[in-house]
């Protein structure tokens, strides 16, 4: 099997950011973004995905987190796609219902090359401590869109926004590891590409 592995540098005058992955791994993370609710989330996703993922980031935190969770959603989702490769033998889709409490997270993803990005959560508040809920919403449609898969997000109820938060990203964790397994040897697509 080809090395499916990619790593991506992205410097701007905003942020500084290095992301590695492997999508054959154990869920084995090394994050420090500088924003540790960010870090909490990406921690997740890679344990939940089995995606070994190291991310540096260093951004322009004194104007706030955007920029920093933008880019590293852009860097997250290039890498993705780098290391699927022409996605031959993937099974493409994958999803997971994932209870945290008294949140659920319904998720759903197909690595068609075609980005798209449905979220339908709620927040009881606007911040988890420092982090501003609005930015969950940019990364995931950044990583959508950058990664050039189709991302479903329901949550249909929750009352603690950090619950409903981990249950998206272990949810998405967990339907990407079904994503992105080798499942055959063609594409799976009767278009023969994706």
């Amino acid at each position: 099997m080809e090395n499916r592995t990619s790593q991506i540098q992205r410097q701007t005058k905003e942020t500084d950011i290095k992301i590695e992955l492997n999508l054959d791994g154990t869920g084995k993370y090394d994050i420090n973004s500088g924003i540790g609710f960010l870090d909490h989330m990406l921690a997740h996703l890679s344990k939940h995905s089995k995606i070994d993922l190291s991310i540096k980031a260093r951004g322009d935190l004194d104007v706030d987190a955007h920029h920093t969770v933008e880019d590293i959603a852009i860097c997250l989702g290039q890498c993705l796609s780098k290391a699927l490769g022409d996605k031959k033998g993937i099974a493409r889709y994958g999803h997971s219902s994932v209870p945290m409490e008294e949140a659920m997270a319904n998720i759903a993803v197909d690595l068609s090359g075609r980005p798209f990005c449905v979220y339908n959560v709620d927040y009881r508040t606007d911040k988890i401590g420092d982090f501003d809920v609005q930015c969950l919403e940019e990364l995931l449609r950044s990583f959508a869109n950058n990664g050039m898969l189709n991302l479903h997000i329901n949550v249909p109820y929750g009352t603690n926004s950090h619950h409903t938060a981990e249950a998206i990203f272990k949810g998405l964790g967990r339907a990407l590891a079904q994503a992105v397994k080798i499942v055959a040897e063609d594409i799976p697509s009767t278009k023969g590409i994706l």
